[in-house]
């Protein structure tokens, strides 16, 4: 049985027609190892980040802090990762929960946020740095490499606290250039990476 919509083969026989959806196509892995950063540069070392894809997603797997109540952040460049100082305008919603089904909320995070600031932005906060504490999430770029409109991101993770508290992270915004995007880094606000893995994909 298929799938019609508008006159158009959407699915036939549990297969996607030509032209419908996209691939996940896998560029570079980074692991950290008490890092001070963790840069994707196109060009350098296989990795892919310009006009070839449309959309690139970065997972984000097992971030560990070496201190307490740190996040990770990420800035972008357009200069090969010489300087990563692009303006960006963001938001942070978060909503929380411990583990002892106390300090339930959801609130935006003033503090969090960027307007029109060149400093790193924050993709979560008070992640806690004991041995099985750590956040794991998903960035996503819009577009990078083309030249007329400004960068759009959005990003969700999850995070243990070191209050024994669940953070759910909500963020998104713009990198406010019109120049193509072609590094992205990532670090923390404090302290370095201890371990996790940043991976990178495009989707065609």
């Amino acid at each position: 049985m298929g799938l019609i919509s508008d006159g158009s083969t959407v699915f036939d026989a549990g297969a996607m027609a030509a032209g419908f959806g996209g691939a996940l196509v896998f560029i570079k892995k980074l692991t950290a190892s008490n890092s001070a950063t963790l840069s994707f540069v196109n060009g350098a070392s296989s990795v892919v980040l310009d006009t070839t894809y449309k959309e690139y997603l970065f997972t984000l797997k097992n971030i560990h802090a070496g201190t307490d109540d740190t996040g990770l952040t990420f800035n972008v460049s357009i200069d090969g990762g010489t300087n990563y100082n692009v303006a960006k305008t963001t938001t942070f919603f978060r909503a929380t929960h411990g583990e002892d089904g106390s300090s339930g909320a959801i609130a935006y995070v003033t503090g969090a946020d960027l307007a029109q600031g060149t400093g790193f932005a924050r993709l979560d906060n008070d992640m806690g740095s004991d041995n099985d504490q750590c956040m794991s999430g998903i960035l996503s770029l819009y577009n990078p490499g083309q030249t007329s409109f400004v960068k759009h991101f959005i990003s969700r993770t999850s995070v243990s606290r070191p209050t024994n508290r669940a953070n759910d992270v909500n963020t998104s915004g713009y990198a406010n250039t019109t120049t193509a995007i072609n590094a992205v880094q990532f670090k923390m606000n404090s302290g370095n990476i201890g371990s996790g893995d940043i991976c990178l994909y495009g989707i065609a």
